[in-house]
């Protein structure tokens, strides 16, 4: 199959059904294509938060994430 038969045949498929069908597999189709970016694209930001800052902010994890207030809902 080639990639214009898929494409072809998709689109008469498509044709076939009402509006609102088509905009959920519109829907569908767009939650399949991958988001965000690549970890490789990321390593030149590596290193770049001091490690002071970084034990400040696993110290706040450590001491504030695993509390629940249950009057704060």
């Amino acid at each position: 199959m080639t990639t214009t038969f898929i494409k072809d045949n998709f689109i008469a498929q498509i044709d076939k059904l009402p509006l609102n069908l088509q905009l959920r597999v519109l829907d569908f189709v767009k939650s399949l294509i991958p988001k965000g970016v690549e970890g490789k694209s990321l390593l030149r930001f590596g290193g770049i938060i001091p490690a002071d800052d970084l034990h400040l902010m696993t110290k706040a994890i450590e001491e504030n994430c695993e509390k629940v207030d249950l009057g704060e809902w």
